[in-house]
């Protein structure tokens, strides 16, 4: 697991980063996804996903497929915040799913099959 922030607090009130706020910290988490090279990368939440996808699609339609990461294509798929989860405990199904997808592509990348369009 690879945080978001950094070594910084999260943004205050439990407020969305501004982008300059993330932009900040995307050098740190891109080196630190470089150093540990996975195999997948699973967003967890929205802000996540957006801010690694650059995109503001919605978390439901980033679902289900695998996404390319960067410009080494880090496979990467998405999933709800355990937070959100909390508050909506109907979506742990969906959650569920997402977890037995990425592990469907982990086993893919394991046998070496192609996972990115």
């Amino acid at each position: 697991a690879i945080d978001w922030w950094g070594d910084r607090r999260p943004a205050p009130g439990n407020r969305d980063p501004r982008p300059d706020e993330a932009a900040h910290c995307r050098g740190y988490l891109e080196r630190q996804i470089e150093l540990v090279a996975p195999a997948l990368v699973i967003a967890v939440g929205r802000i996540a996903a957006q801010n690694l996808l650059d995109t503001d699609v919605a978390l439901a339609r980033l679902r289900g497929r695998v996404h390319a990461l960067g410009p080494r294509a880090w496979p990467l798929v998405v999933t709800y915040h355990p937070a959100y989860l909390l508050r909506t405990p109907a979506e742990k199904r969906k959650a569920w799913q997402d977890l037995l997808f990425a592990r469907q592509v982990s086993e893919r990348i394991e046998r070496g099959e192609r996972v990115l369009p």
